[in-house]
Parts: structure tokens; sequence; C-alpha cells
């Protein structure tokens, strides 16, 4: 049973768990079982995703339940007016605050302007050996990205350093070994926290969170950190 966040006559939300896909994809042909599909038999109607998280990111996703809003709140989406908070535990200790201004390249090859802004919430040195290093140091940051670009968070981390610990595409491969044997954690650390937007039918203020995953819970515990 999928976790319903908000529910209205035109949209819904869900925390969609750890490993999960929005929907059906030819990269993913031999995966049967997606959000979509569960969210649509849960409630007994049809549902059209808002917008996209990858599969391994957790956290609030939004439908909406009739073509017009699909279309309504995907121009919303489109054109940055839609506000996204995103948790993520990163490697290092990032700076306090910071920008990242960081074109990303789509498959054709065509250069997209992507812009992220975070804060760093909380610290952690665990007396864990890594490579030279008789510690291991985490971040757990909140991170704003303001473009929609695919994997943005992921690639805009690894390029200032500081990867996201799990993420098996743009991080680092030791670290998320460590997390395996360590602490028998593989999920990617990152959060979809929250989405503020104004309705597109009715023009009220909306704002939407997704409490953590379980997974995501258990490094907070390790880490000593609270929200």
């Amino acid at each position: 049973m999928l976790d319903v966040l908000y529910r209205d006559n035109y949209l819904i939300a869900i925390n969609k768990p750890h490993d999960l896909l929005v929907h059906r994809s030819s990269i993913a042909a031999d995966v049967q079982v997606f959000a979509l599909q569960l969210l649509r038999d849960q409630i007994g109607q049809p549902v059209y995703p808002a917008h996209r998280l990858d599969r391994k990111t957790a956290g609030v996703l939004l439908f909406a339940l009739d073509k017009d809003t699909e279309v309504a709140m995907q121009k919303q989406f489109a054109a940055n007016e839609v506000k996204k908070t995103y948790l993520t535990v990163l490697r290092g200790h990032s700076s306090p605050s910071g920008e990242i201004d960081y074109a990303l390249r789509k498959d054709n090859g065509t250069l997209q302007d992507a812009f992220t802004r975070y804060t760093t919430l909380a610290q952690a040195e665990l007396p864990v050996a890594f490579g030279k290093h008789p510690t291991s140091r985490y971040s757990l940051v909140e991170a704003c990205p303001q473009t929609g670009r695919m994997h943005q968070l992921r690639k805009h981390f690894a390029h200032i350093f500081h990867p996201i610990i799990g993420d098996r595409t743009h991080g680092c491969n030791k670290q998320n070994k460590l997390f395996t044997e360590q602490w028998q954690m593989n999920t990617m650390l990152l959060h979809a926290r929250s989405l503020a937007f104004n309705h597109p039918i009715t023009g009220e203020a909306v704002y939407i969170q997704a409490p953590l995953m379980p997974e995501f819970e258990k490094v907070m515990q390790l880490m000593g950190w609270q929200l």
C-alpha cells in the first residue's frame, strides 16, 4: 500500500519508496511493478504523472487525476514554478551553503543550463577508516534544484566532489562498498522531501512534505542526526 500524502479532486501525491519506477520504461523492461500501476489499482481510477523521480530516489511524487490537470502541472514543472526540496547524504564535509551552476549534457550532446542551491544541515565524522583516512566524513544537505535536468542533483554533487552516498552511476564506488559491507545499506540516499506550488485549478497554495523512508532514517540514526 502506497503512502498517500495529499489528495483532492485533481491531484494525488504519494511517498514513493526507493527503487520503485514511476512508470513502465524501455530501459527497465523486465520490471513488472511501478508506482503508476500500484496507485491506479489502489484508488481505482487512472492517474497521470505530473513529473518524474529517479527509480532510486524516494519521496514526494505527484500525479494528476485527469489529463487537463496533468498538462497544467507539467507546464508548472517545466517553467520551474514548483519549489522542490531534497534531502541527501554526501561524502565528505560540504560547505555551509553553496550554488552549483554547471550545465549538463543530454544524451544527444546538447548542453542544458542547470542550477542547484544547497544548505548543509549537519555533519558527522565516524570512527571508520576509509582509504588513507582514519575516519569517514559525511554531510546531510538540503538541496533545491532551480532547474529540472535528468540526474541533476546526482551529477551536481559529484561535480563538487561530494557525491551522494549510494549513487552507483555518479557516486563513489568505494564509499558505496563501505556502506554495503559496514552497515548493510545500498540505498541511494536521496529523498524528495517537499513540493510547493499553486494549485493549477483552484489557485490555492499547496505544500506537500514526505517523511523519510526507513533506510534513510537508519543512516540518520547512525550519524546522530535529527531534523
